[in-house]
């Protein structure tokens, strides 16, 4: 995905977003239902979820700079002819 691009994309979803972070339970929300909570807690058992994590009681939540740097590096365009 081209920077500019993507750095639009990202700065909507985190400037849309009401707090500073962002609870496992609502990612779906969050990414517009591309990633779900289940997907991404198994990302996180396996050491590649996004980093900077927190728990919070039962809830964990991540922080949304580090979630959309996580996902900037996870994100690609994809052309016409794929």
């Amino acid at each position: 995905m081209t920077t500019t691009i993507q750095e639009s994309l990202f700065k909507n979803m985190a400037d849309r977003w009401p707090s500073a972070w962002v609870a496992r339970t609502e990612i779906k929300n969050f990414t517009g239902g591309i990633i779900t909570e289940k997907y991404i807690a198994n990302l996180d058992s396996q050491g590649i979820g996004p980093p900077g994590r927190v728990r919070c009681g039962r809830k964990i939540a991540y922080p949304v700079d580090e979630l959309i740097a996580w996902l900037a590096k996870r994100t690609s365009l994809i052309s016409d002819s794929e």
